[in-house]
């Protein structure tokens, strides 16, 4: 399993979207079985697939949506503690980078006007630089933009973008991939060799490893962030079944003025 996850993980990204369409409804009806749950569509597997750059982590990757721990708690925390999926009145949502565990279900959500952006994705419908968006100020009621700001070399310029486009009394999901032993984030312009990068940031396209003081720098922006461990709320036995990754936080950023 871990040369499989590491020849899937030497794919350009875009390549491997569209591979996957075949590829994985195989992988799922092999799998299947009823130890391990997939928040997002429900289905249940004997076993999840690895995943991971540096470090393969076992056991993580959803056969039928291709989910990650974020994903899965992601959307137990929208499904739960928002009204993303129950608003009668149109939201306005952008998501960067769209995941394909969610691509499609937030397509088919009749109050949704769903706008995704990306430079690369062949999912994007926007093709935009974060750092330049080309879009209205305070247009968007919701804004997802996870496992993104790592790659961006100016993320304070692309956090004022996202501030910038936000609605007054909108929420911002942006999750990072985070140390929370780190107190402060470690960047280093100077590494631009790829393997240094993996060895050094945990993939070859991070630029940094964010610490505790993520938080207090999207604060800076403007935004009222609220750290939710929503593992907290579930139990041990839910934590193990879906799962996730406990502790892990989810930064909800709102635009208050």
């Amino acid at each position: 399993m871990k040369i499989v996850s590491k020849a899937l993980n030497s794919i350009p990204r875009p390549i491997l979207i569209k591979l996957s369409y075949w590829v994985r409804p195989l992988i799922a009806f092999f799998l299947k079985g009823n130890k391990y749950t997939d928040t997002i569509d429900g289905k249940s597997y004997r076993k999840f697939l690895p995943y991971g750059y540096e470090k393969i982590r076992e056991n993580v990757l959803a056969p039928g949506t291709l989910s990650l721990e974020r994903h899965r708690l992601f959307w137990l925390y929208l499904e739960n503690e928002t009204n993303f999926f129950t608003s009668k009145e149109k939201i306005k949502l952008l998501h960067f980078a769209p995941e394909q565990a969610f691509y499609k279900r937030f397509k088919k959500i009749k109050n949704l006007d769903y706008t995704t952006t990306d430079l690369n994705s062949p999912l994007a419908d926007v093709k935009a630089d974060i750092c330049n968006l080309p879009f209205k100020d305070n247009e968007f009621d919701y804004i997802f933009c996870n496992h993104v700001l790592e790659h961006i070399p100016d993320d304070t310029k692309a956090m004022q973008e996202l501030y910038r486009v936000l609605a007054p009394e909108g929420i911002g999901i942006l999750q990072i991939p985070q140390e929370l032993s780190r107190e402060k984030t470690f960047e280093d312009d100077s590494i631009t060799d790829p393997k240094e990068r993996a060895k050094i940031f945990g993939q070859y396209d991070h630029v940094r490893i964010y610490g505790r003081d993520y938080f207090d720098k999207l604060r800076s922006i403007g935004f009222e962030v609220s750290e939710v461990d929503y593992t907290k709320t579930l139990s041990e036995t839910d934590v193990d079944k879906y799962r996730l990754a406990k502790g892990e936080i989810i930064p909800v950023c709102r635009k208050i003025v």
